[in-house]
């Protein structure tokens, strides 16, 4: 199991390394650059080279670079549409330097033009960045449903993959969180939701998984992250999605809203495999 949280990359590229290791984790995940701007701070090519050393030493598993929340590939603007674009190309460009590392990405919001409208953009830059050369992979993350975005559905991702030239270089990233609010059963059903996953999407495309228990309901749409055990989907059916055969080897990435001491606690928690009688 490869089991970490979400880091803030401000003090660089190794102290992160260094604090997953203290926090007990063995993968972990960063913003490409400002989460609410798009600002990207110049490459210390040997604080990464670094942290590559760290990673190799210690036996990391996949890291997972996280997009800002202002990349909007399926925006009615043009304007946003082409700020997706660069920060995606030039983020890509960065990430083939840390290997193995993984791009994480939200498919977007259409902003009333339609869920199809939506589907066709967000595929279209992927086409405009991925080429036969790419190393990277690139994650569309699973979407609670609110407003209108894109993604709350395993269908409405297999549109986008499906439209996408070089689809091999294209996963999915689930959010436990996420597909709970979207109306997917992970508590009392895992094993129909990934069987449905896997019909709709196939789960060789599963690449990450987003650990995070839900402020609401199942079906919600709303999308507001809970500490483990202190939501609805509770830590027994989380600790199942964690232990899940059909899951093992994917990192899973705490984004709780936690201190270091909290994810730490979270890791420590999540690391005792589930009880027979939950």
């Amino acid at each position: 199991m490869f089991l970490g949280c979400h880091l803030s990359v401000s003090n660089g590229y190794l102290a992160m390394g260094q604090q997953a290791l203290r926090l007990g984790a063995d993968t972990f995940q960063f913003f490409t650059r400002n989460p609410r701007g798009g600002a990207v701070k110049a490459l210390d090519r040997a604080d990464l080279k670094a942290l590559i050393d760290l990673a190799n030493k210690n036996n990391l598993g996949p890291l997972v670079a996280h997009a800002p929340y202002t990349l909007n590939p399926c925006a009615a603007e043009v304007r946003i549409r082409n700020f997706a674009l660069k920060s995606m190309a030039e983020d890509l460009e960065r990430l083939a330097l840390l290997p193995g590392a993984l791009y994480n990405f939200h498919p977007g919001c259409h902003v009333g033009q339609g869920t199809e409208a939506g589907i066709r953009q967000t595929a279209a830059l992927l086409n405009e960045v991925l080429t036969a050369d790419t190393s990277v992979t690139v994650l569309l993350e699973t979407m609670a449903g609110k407003g209108s975005e894109i993604g709350r559905s395993f269908g409405e991702l297999a549109e986008v993959i499906g439209l996408v030239k070089f689809e091999a270089k294209v996963g999915v990233c689930l959010d436990t969180c996420h597909v709970f609010d979207a109306g997917y059963d992970i508590v009392d059903d895992l094993d129909g939701v990934l069987e449905e996953f896997d019909r709709e999407l196939g789960l060789n495309r599963l690449k990450a998984v987003h650990i995070n228990d839900s402020l609401n309901n199942k079906s919600s749409h709303k999308d507001r992250h809970a500490k483990i055990g202190q939501g609805q989907i509770g830590l027994p059916a989380i600790r199942k999605v964690v232990y899940h055969p059909k899951l093992q080897l994917l990192p899973f990435v705490l984004e709780t809203p936690n201190e270091p001491d909290g994810y730490a606690l979270e890791i420590k928690m999540l690391r005792e495999p589930p009880q027979e009688d939950n």
